[in-house]
């Protein structure tokens, strides 16, 4: 079977447009995360996905809703990060931590109550790309929306936040309300991602694009859009490697991920930009 009769698959087909959309999301997301120094909340999240599969999965969620099921209580602990975060006796990466290791321990134990650890919750770990539902495709193409009209109707707002949020308070922008916009939509975007790169690697998607498109020293617009550009491309072709040599999606695409930074890491020390 060549790589075009592969095309003909409906599920192969809801696994590289729901890679196309998560990439773009998370991608987004990750720009405003990285700048933000919240580069590891999807780190943080992905562990309280970890726990949140591991109850729901304990409850007996049909396997076609696990994903949906573990939504809001990751939701949750992302406004819990945010909380923590806005008490100023704590610091973004000690928050981020405090809930992490929550919903790590949290999954372990209810892992080993339910009977230990079995394929289904194997599969959340490591991702299965070819298992997304249509019900999760269309979750993540509302969920695409909704960023990309965040991002256009709170741009100078974002923008603002993200540089210099103390002054971005005092010009009257509700920096509270942007936060939590923001972070319920990475908390979303998390778990959406662990059927793409597992919940192991979901940080990566949120990392390295803008990473990437940060050595680039383009204008905000464009490190957003070479962000894009550069998770959209390592989906493609990690997904498309991973049909023709029999590799995991997941790590595929990360490896590739790393391969961009690395080549326009080297390109801008070799090549640097004129400013």
């Amino acid at each position: 079977m060549d790589l075009a009769d592969i095309f003909n698959y409906a599920f192969v087909q809801r696994a590289f447009l729901a890679g196309i959309l998560i990439a773009a999301v998370s991608s987004i997301l990750g720009v405003f995360l990285v700048l933000r120094r919240f580069s590891l909340i999807g780190d943080g999240l992905a562990h309280v996905t970890f726990g949140s599969v591991a109850v729901v999965m304990m409850i007996g969620v049909s396997p076609a809703y696990i994903t949906l099921a573990a939504l809001p209580l990751v939701m949750i602990s992302s406004l819990a990060i945010l909380k923590l975060t806005g008490s100023k006796r704590i610091q973004g990466d000690a928050a981020i931590g405090i809930v992490s290791s929550v919903g790590i321990a949290a999954g372990i134990v209810l892992a080993s109550l339910s009977g230990g650890y079995n394929l289904d919750l194997f599969s959340y770990l490591f991702g299965n790309i070819l298992t997304v539902t249509q019900a999760e495709l269309l979750l993540s193409f509302i969920v695409l929306v909704v960023v990309v009209a965040v991002v256009f109707f709170f741009y100078d707002e974002l923008l603002a936040i993200t540089f210099d949020e103390e002054l971005a308070r005092t010009m009257g922008i509700k920096t509270k309300r942007i936060n939590m916009m923001l972070f319920l939509l990475t908390a979303v975007t998390a778990v959406l991602a662990m059927k793409i790169a597992g919940i192991m690697l979901v940080s990566a998607m949120l990392i390295l694009p803008p990473l990437t498109a940060l050595q680039l020293s383009l204008s905000f617009r464009m490190t957003i859009f070479s962000s894009v550009l550069f998770s959209v491309s390592s989906v493609i072709s990690g997904l498309l490697l991973a049909f023709l040599l029999n590799l995991p999606a997941g790590g595929t695409i990360v490896i590739i991920n790393i391969g961009f930074l690395l080549l326009t890491y080297g390109a801008k020390k070799i090549l640097p930009v004129k400013r």
